[in-house]
């Protein structure tokens, strides 16, 4: 993998001891209060620089969006080069127990062993499209004594959300709070393009829980296969999620009761990071199902982070599309990808750079003698 540089390390190390030392929600509490609205000025002048291209007005669809969005985060619609970094949140969470998955908690060991080696798949994407890779122990159930691990670990491990909360209220808000340490540090060290990614066994089952009750939807119809399951064990992993949501009765308008709840700790971390990324003006890329119920979390904290978030890829699992839609925000890529670990968000990234270039260079009307295409509405 791309490893993190050691100022980076250094940044990150130094934004997570301050949040253990700090009492719990200061550092939320800080993060949101620095949270403004997204650009639209930037925004504005993005989408003009596009339309004076010497290409089909929008042509280039969904990236054209990217890029604006990303001049809206900056505030600036000078979008230069900028260093790019994937934080990966590791974490176990205790509904294993519960058969939801065909794995067990040794598996995101072997994981974390993986990527601190640079060997697990989202390294390898991620040395392709040039991000530093940062693996961070949140909740793993046993960690790894490595030095390329970012080392902010709440509990080893989450509880059974079938039979009782994942965690405390207290643990969820350091969960976020290591997040936003995260993503603040990367931004200190000069990453411009934040990334977030997860691994732990059973996560697909507790990000169903937690977007069934955010987005108040049936939980049976948003709970997926994950890595893989047979038709009974889908079928246990549906009555698991529906057990959980009943026997914790979160609160829909609290989103850290939620994630208290029903969560787990790579889900609180990642909510924290996109706030982070916020908090930074740094333009955060989304991945998967589990990353969009992080970022709808996020979002319910404080709306004004939406205005940060690109998405990147739909996932295979069914509450993707109805996460998305909840977010309000679209997913380039659908190639029905589950892997997690920020793997979508590192595939995406090389088709952002190609149409960045082409907003960078890309030859004007004027620069070419043509005219300039204009705007119609529909039906003129």
């Amino acid at each position: 993998m791309a490893e993190a540089t050691e100022t980076a390390l250094a940044c990150i190390r130094e934004e997570v001891e301050r949040a253990f030392s700090s009492a719990p929600g200061a550092v939320l509490e800080a993060a949101l209060s620095r949270i403004a609205p997204a650009d639209e000025c930037a925004r504005a002048a993005a989408y003009a620089a596009w339309d004076s291209i010497a290409h089909p007005l929008g042509g280039l669809g969904d990236f054209e969006d990217a890029v604006a969005c990303i001049a809206a985060a900056q505030g600036s619609a000078e979008v230069a080069e900028f260093p790019r970094a994937l934080a990966v949140f590791f974490s176990d969470n205790g509904v294993v127990a519960e058969g939801v998955s065909q794995s067990g908690q040794d598996v995101t060991r072997a994981v974390a062993r993986n990527m601190c080696e640079g060997a697990a798949s989202a390294c390898r994407m991620a040395a392709f499209a040039g991000a530093e890779v940062v693996p961070v122990d949140v909740g793993m159930a046993r960690g790894i004594e490595d030095a390329r691990m970012v080392r902010a670990n709440v509990r080893r491990g989450s509880g059974n959300i079938a039979h009782g909360s994942a965690m405390s209220r207290d643990g969820a808000v350091r969960a976020i709070e290591v997040g936003i340490a995260v993503a603040c540090g990367l931004a200190r060290a000069g990453v411009r393009l934040l990334a977030a990614g997860e691994m732990g066994i059973g996560n697909t089952t507790t990000s169903a829980a937690v977007a069934a009750v955010l987005i108040r939807a049936d939980a049976r119809s948003l709970v997926g296969r994950g890595a893989g399951l047979s038709d009974a064990s889908l079928a246990r992993k549906r009555d698991v999620v529906e057990r959980a949501i009943d026997a914790n009765s979160p609160d829909p308008a609290d989103p850290i009761d939620v994630l208290s709840k029903v969560g787990g700790f790579d889900i609180a971390a990642m909510c924290g990071f996109y706030l982070g990324a916020a908090a930074s003006k740094a333009p955060a890329l989304l991945d998967g199902v589990i990353s969009c119920t992080a970022a709808l979390c996020a979002a319910r904290l404080c709306p004004n982070a939406l205005g940060y978030l690109v998405g990147t890829h739909a996932s295979s699992e069914p509450a993707s599309q109805e996460l998305l839609r909840e977010l309000g925000i679209k997913a380039p890529l659908d190639a029905g990808m589950h892997l997690g670990e920020g793997a979508g968000a590192m595939a995406y990234l090389p088709l952002l750079d190609s149409a960045l270039r082409v907003y960078r260079d890309g030859k004007t009307f004027t620069a070419t003698g043509m005219a300039a295409y204009e705007h119609f509405e529909a039906g003129k």
